[in-house]
């Protein structure tokens, strides 16, 4: 376990969360937008700020974190996709779960889901998608 705990993939977890921060406002803009002035019920609104966050996150992290060269693109996005789309039914299970049965603010369990998913998201595409 030691060997894989290296500077190399300590490096690749804090590009992964600073581009895990832009999808952060992209998710809560996105969501805040469709949720309060396009008046859309609010985990059709998670939805789609996650898919929105999901799309930038794949090409920034394609680019910087695992500097892919993989030229299948669209299946390495479809393979992200992917692992976003686990990410988002954790994260509307948890959210629901935060929000309906224990009452808690919407946008504060919406940051720790986030940080739930994180995690989440970045051993799956580690070992997955950017292989």
């Amino acid at each position: 376990m030691m060997k894989y705990l290296t500077k190399a993939f300590f490096l690749k977890f804090l590009k992964f969360g600073v581009v895990g921060c832009s999808g952060v406002i992209v998710d809560f803009g996105i969501t805040y937008l469709c949720k309060e002035k396009l008046k859309i019920q609010k985990y059709i609104s998670n939805a789609i700020g996650f898919s929105f966050a999901a799309t930038s996150n794949y090409f920034l992290n394609r680019i910087w974190t695992f500097e892919s060269k993989n030229p299948e693109i669209t299946f390495e996005y479809l393979r992200f996709f992917g692992i976003s789309l686990i990410g988002l039914g954790i994260s509307t299970l948890f959210l629901w779960i935060l929000v309906s049965k224990f009452k808690k603010n919407f946008y504060i369990s919406k940051a720790f889901v986030i940080v739930v998913v994180m995690v989440w998201n970045f051993f799956a595409n580690l070992l997955y998608t950017f292989v």
